[in-house]
């Protein structure tokens, strides 16, 4: 007797399971979509001394909370039209009432814009000296804020793309920790079920129960305040992997109570095998797909964690910047209305929040191929 799913198989061809778990992936346009934006993301999260205009460290008082300048592709000559892509300088007048300045766009002078421009020197992947970037001014130093300035002068653009670096990177890191404990532990407990099982999700219920924002504050509140932002940066990634592996151990527990009197795994203990080897080289391969789509679908929730806890500022503290931190100068309303771009860095994890929720329901939809 042949299954629904055989046939299904057989009509296919000889196609092997991941041949398949592509090609349905494919017929997911949200999930290709959002696979092409995460993967750009993580370019960017690579190589942003490349991608930014300007440097983490460049900064012109003159220019706080300067407004977006708007990218004109060619001006108007006698001729006629001339591609010359620009953004028009500022003119400033100070409002003595409030003591600021007041910027507005000045058409008459007006600033080059190139591709692979020689600017601010930098080090690509920390140790290779280069001063070539992909987009700015062609004239090194001229103002250049087409998202805005914050308070200190400094380019929002290039702030938000270095902040990929982190935001995207500690969701990775934070997830592939929850991974090793959610399939370790959720592995245990359903192999070998009864005492053990109930000690492990008693512990899984009260992890879960305690409110995550107190939790986190706690954690959060212990890490030295004068130590290094790289192990602050540490430190972080492992407390949101206390509060994330839970769920994964739950979805791994109920396959391996279903799978643990398979006849393959009564072999492989008869042959000696020790649980760890059971579990990472005879169960887990067999649902793999789903533990793709279930990390792919957990990696937004570390960064929206990462994010709030960095704009409560009991996350990542400056001179890290990730796009938690940059949001935190947007916590005062009055800066708010009077320099709104700086909300631009929430944009970005709007998006990629997004894009990896469309990556993860097509990877999550593409797990089973001989699904309708």
């Amino acid at each position: 007797m042949v299954s629904p799913a055989q046939e299904k198989r057989r009509g296919q061809g000889f196609e092997g399971h991941w041949a398949l778990v592509w090609r349905k992936f494919l017929r997911h346009r949200l999930g290709v979509l959002g696979g092409i934006i995460v993967l750009l993301a993580y370019v960017v999260a690579a190589i942003p001394d490349f991608l930014a205009p300007v440097t983490l460290e460049a900064y012109n008082p003159a220019y706080a909370y300067a407004p977006p300048q708007q990218v004109h592709l060619g001006v108007s000559t006698e001729d006629g039209w001339q591609f010359r892509p620009h953004v028009n300088a500022y003119k400033t007048v100070v409002d003595y009432n409030s003591g600021r300045r007041i910027f507005t766009a000045d058409p008459e002078s007006i600033i080059d814009i190139g591709f692979f421009v020689v600017g601010e020197p930098y080090k690509l992947f920390g140790f290779i000296p280069a001063a070539r970037h992909l987009f700015g001014p062609v004239e090194v130093g001229q103002p250049f804020y087409i998202f805005g300035a914050d308070r200190l002068g400094r380019d929002i653009l290039s702030r938000t793309i270095y902040g990929a670096r982190i935001s995207m990177t500690i969701g990775l890191l934070g997830v592939a920790a929850s991974l090793v404990l959610g399939i370790l532990i959720g592995g245990v407990s359903g192999l070998f079920g009864g005492v053990v099982d109930n000690v492990i999700q008693r512990l899984i219920e009260f992890v879960q129960s305690v409110p995550a924002i107190p939790l986190w504050i706690g954690l959060a509140a212990a890490i030295p305040r004068d130590i290094p932002p790289l192990q602050v940066y540490f430190f972080i990634t492992i407390i949101l992997s206390v509060l994330g592996w839970t769920s994964l151990a739950r979805v791994v527990r109920g396959r391996f109570l279903a799978m643990r009197n398979e006849d393959f795994v009564k072999a492989a203990r008869l042959d000696g095998c020790g649980p760890v080897r059971i579990i990472f080289r005879h169960m887990l391969p067999s649902f793999l797909s789903h533990i793709i789509a279930t990390v792919s679908l957990a990696i937004p929730g570390m960064i929206l964690a990462e994010t709030a806890l960095s704009y409560l500022g009991i996350g990542l503290r400056t001179p890290i910047v990730s796009w938690g931190v940059l949001l935190q100068e947007a916590q005062n309303v009055r800066t708010i209305a009077s320099a709104p771009w700086l909300l631009l860095p929430g944009v970005a994890v709007v998006i990629a929040v997004l894009a990896l929720n469309f990556l993860g329901d097509g990877l999550r939809d593409a797990a089973d191929p001989y699904a309708d």
